[in-house]
């Protein structure tokens, strides 16, 4: 770890300039109560460096827990092993786009009696007012995957057990709230004392004030969006335990870890209260599980927290992007894709529209643990045989 300021510390071996400037620009917000953790995987974000712990006294910062509130990784062990697997998993991955719809603007035709149940019971949480529009929406979406870096896959561990591994979000509802606050906290936050009125990338670090209505609906709408990630990935690693076992036969579950990484909450740090926001971070106290994944078809790791106070109980939420999306297609190819993916089951025909996911945009998850020992100790390292991404 690198203390790079009094309020910039960095567990970083791999920081571009951008994402330098980026973080100690939030580093330097006169709302810190503290320094800002920079973990490994940090690279440039929207609005606020990804990979960034952030505590914040008598305010939060809607763009530092992003678009995708309550983002996070959910993994279940299951009884089966690498010797009892189908010889061919590619079949699966196929049964998988019909089981969970992913992707942008796919989500299944019908809301499921569980997601219907689920609304029943927190249909008072959000702190915003929602169309029967955004209700029906959000209803057809849970229990399905977005697109970008979400993905599910199949691995096994040291052990040859097999993991199955989801990555997900709050989907629309999630980024619709957003978006609605972090306008908001734009309107009624004073830019005065860094002059930033008119600067829109330093915009993007306004924050609500507790004590305000503006604080207090956003946290509820945040909760809510928080909770709605949660049984999303619940619901959908549910299902695709379920169609595995149909498609292998007599799967169980023997372990779940499901963690969020895009949101805040009051923690005590250093003896006092503090909003901790978690952007593309997640928590790691002592003892606690986490999963930290690497790149599509890589290596993955479930985790045990140390629960390091520099870091504020916090590790890497994964390997972290090296390369923009759009940088990622212009130098990447189709044929290095397929060569980094042979041997494992995965959506062949769509390689064009996964080529921004190559392995090589994203960070080495080797140098990514390196670089966090003292954050978190590694319980299981689990490697990809089949991957489903949304390619919308």
């Amino acid at each position: 770890m690198r203390k790079l300021t009094p309020t910039l510390y960095s567990w970083a071996s791999e920081l571009e300039e951008v994402t330098l400037a980026q973080a100690e620009a939030l580093s330097r917000l006169p709302v810190l109560a503290g320094h800002v953790a920079l973990m490994p995987d940090a690279h440039l974000g929207k609005g606020s460096t990804v990979g960034s712990v952030i505590p914040t006294a008598g305010a939060v910062i809607p763009s530092a827990i992003g678009v995708d509130i309550g983002c996070g990784m959910v993994a279940s062990r299951t009884d089966r092993t690498a010797g009892t697997l189908p010889d061919d998993l590619q079949p699966f991955i196929e049964r998988l786009e019909k089981v969970v719809p992913a992707g942008l603007g796919r989500w299944h035709s019908n809301p499921k009696p569980e997601a219907i149940a689920w609304w029943a019971e927190h249909r008072h949480d959000p702190g915003s007012d929602l169309s029967s529009k955004q209700v029906d929406r959000l209803l057809a979406q849970l229990g399905t995957m977005g697109g970008g870096n979400h993905f599910f896959e199949i691995a096994l561990d040291q052990e040859d057990r097999a993991w199955i591994i989801l990555h997900s979000g709050s989907r629309g509802i999630g980024n619709q709230l957003a978006q609605r606050h972090m306008e908001r906290a734009k309107q009624v936050c004073d830019f005065d004392f860094l002059s930033l009125r008119g600067n829109r990338e330093d915009a993007d670090l306004a924050w609500l004030e507790e004590g305000t209505a503006e604080f207090d609906r956003y946290i509820r709408d945040m909760r809510f969006a928080q909770a709605y990630a949660f049984k999303n990935r619940q619901m959908m690693v549910d299902a695709a335990v379920d169609a595995f076992d149909a498609y292998a036969g007599g799967t169980r579950v023997e372990l779940t870890v499901n963690c969020h990484h895009n949101f805040t909450q009051l923690e005590e740090h250093e003896g006092r209260k503090v909003w901790l926001t978690r952007k593309g971070a997640i928590r790691a106290g002592a003892g606690e599980l986490g999963l930290i994944p690497g790149a599509m078809g890589g290596r993955s790791f479930v985790v045990r927290g140390l629960g390091n106070p520099e870091s504020y109980l916090s590790c890497a939420h994964g390997a972290g992007r090296r390369m923009s999306r759009s940088r990622a297609r212009k130098t990447l190819t189709i044929e290095s894709l397929q060569a980094k993916m042979e041997g494992r089951a995965w959506q062949q025909r769509h390689a064009a529209a996964l080529l921004d996911e190559h392995p090589d945009a994203y960070k080495d998850i080797d140098r990514v643990m390196s670089d966090q020992a003292d954050l978190v100790e590694p319980l299981h390292e689990l490697r990809s045989i089949a991957n489903y991404k949304g390619t919308s």
